[in-house]
């Protein structure tokens, strides 16, 4: 019985943590689809949160690459008082840059939806 209780209180403080978590995502983040991602990447930092290798093999066009494992180190070069759209493979890395620059104060902080792997535009290959 004591068991099943404490597999209870488990159960419940995950959903919550995953609830919580998801809340505070939304908040600080701005999922966008392809197509409001195109219309408004020009205009933001675009920012590629993949490993240089990643990047070289193909990014979207006008990206420049700060990776994940370097973005503390890096964010300086992103200005904080202008929109900053970030990407990743799928959108892991991404959700994870921006919680890392808003508790350094920026705001604007908007992601691609499903992340490179579902870009249909142009990309550019070194």
């Amino acid at each position: 019985m004591d068991a099943l209780y404490i597999l209870l209180i488990a159960t419940g403080a995950f959903i919550i943590y995953s609830v919580v978590t998801w809340l505070y995502q939304r908040k600080i983040l701005t999922t966008l689809t392809e197509e409001e991602f195109r219309s408004g990447y020009r205009k933001a930092q675009l920012i590629d949160c993949r490993e240089p290798n990643e990047f070289d093999a193909g990014h979207i066009l006008g990206a420049r690459n700060i990776p994940l494992s370097q973005m503390k180190m890096r964010m300086k070069e992103i200005r904080p008082d202008k929109p900053v759209y970030l990407y990743c493979q799928s959108g892991m890395r991404s959700s994870r840059a921006a919680q890392f620059l808003h508790r350094k104060g920026y705001r604007d902080l908007s992601h691609l939806q499903g992340g490179f792997k579902k870009w249909s535009g142009k990309v550019k290959a070194k």
